[in-house]
């Protein structure tokens, strides 16, 4: 399987998930079966089979985070030489020629893509027409809406 990028902060969010799961999470579903057990039959026990459920949910959680753990390639943008361009990880800073609206995204994996915390995908369209460009550059980025123009006002390694 192909590496796939993250950066370091969405290599320690998903470590902190799972440290979640296996300490707290796992051990708190496996007392409620216990205790769904001890109430008897098993085939009309709605808390053991909701718990069952839970803990089939935590295990499939557990083991997609540690894949994903095990093939990502943690980049730490502080430590690339970029050479004043946009790079995965870059924090970009952008104004819509069309509008005049200032954006700012953060360039990260697909798994960290949160368009609301300005993270956007390093495979999404806008991410795409970004790589390689340096200040003052202008992209067009195809959207639903048509084709939009930015121009790269700054460029953040942090």
């Amino acid at each position: 399987m192909n590496k796939v990028p993250l950066t370091v902060k969405g290599a320690e969010k998903l470590k902190r998930e799972l440290q979640q799961l296996k300490s707290v999470a796992r051990p708190k579903v496996i007392q409620a079966i216990a205790e769904a057990r001890a109430h008897g039959d098993l085939k009309e026990n709605a808390e053991y089979h909701a718990a069952r459920e839970q803990q089939s949910f935590i295990e499939g959680r557990i083991k997609e985070i540690e894949s994903k753990l095990a093939n990502a390639q943690i980049i730490d943008v502080t430590q690339v030489k970029a050479d004043g361009k946009v790079v995965f990880g870059a924090t970009v800073e952008l104004e819509d020629l069309d509008s005049g609206e200032t954006v700012t995204y953060q360039i990260v994996g697909d798994d960290e893509a949160d368009i609301k915390l300005g993270l956007i995908s390093i495979s999404s369209p806008i991410a795409r027409a970004l790589i390689g460009k340096e200040v003052e550059d202008v992209v067009e980025v195809k959207t639903p809406k048509g084709i939009r123009e930015y121009e790269v006002l700054a460029i953040r390694y942090e």
